[in-house]
């Protein structure tokens, strides 16, 4: 079995591209779960068993690599998330409040991408948009789609992530102080935190 051990760096990476351009990489696809372990097993796309040993979260395009120099190339399942288009609403303040206070009380990621607002689905679509029906101001158009699980991360924007973490075998925590806690970030994007609340100034990652 493969035994991927090492960072490489991200596809988008110059230097990386040219090793993956020389090289016969393999391509395992991980679900938003078994990128955030520092050890899973999983299978290449042509069905080859892979360990994958790192400490540290995985985006789509990252590039490991075994002991043998073979280059494993991180593809991320896409995750269904509902999404709210805000554009053309005429949402009055009180509304919006009633809006955000309704859906912050069941603990939804969200993520904000220019004038939508994005939740990864929890259970079915059809449960989620029963749920959310009743509450949505007029003009509020919903629909759904696959996005990358990296758009609810509340790490840096980029490939590279040096958010700190802890990691163990079976899954990943995060440990803040407080029912909230609030980042600034110097640099292109800026992003508030609040109880699993993600906005990124500038558009999509």
């Amino acid at each position: 079995m493969l035994v991927a051990d090492s960072y490489v760096g991200h596809r988008s990476d110059a230097t990386v591209a040219d090793r993956l351009a020389d090289a016969d990489p393999v391509t395992v696809v991980l679900d938003d779960t078994d990128r955030r372990r520092s050890r899973v097993r999983a299978e290449t796309t042509a069905g080859e068993d892979v360990g994958i040993v790192v400490a540290r979260d995985l985006a789509d395009g990252d590039v490991l690599a075994t002991e043998d120099g073979t280059l494993v190339l991180v593809e991320l399942a896409a995750v269904d998330a509902l999404v709210l288009e805000l554009a053309d609403a005429d949402v009055s303040v009180a509304a919006a409040l009633e809006l955000g206070h309704a859906l912050g009380n069941r603990h939804w990621n969200l993520a904000l991408r220019g004038d939508e607002a994005l939740f990864p689905v929890p259970d079915t679509r059809e449960r989620m948009a029963a749920t959310v029906t009743e509450l949505l101001p007029d003009g509020v158009e919903t629909r759904f789609e696959m996005v990358s699980p990296t758009t609810f991360d509340d790490a840096d924007d980029g490939p590279e992530h040096d958010h700190p973490h802890s990691h163990d075998e079976g899954g990943h925590d995060h440990t803040h102080d407080g029912d909230g806690h609030a980042h600034s970030h110097d640099g292109d994007a800026n992003h508030t935190h609040a109880q699993g609340v993600h906005t990124t100034d500038g558009g999509n990652r």
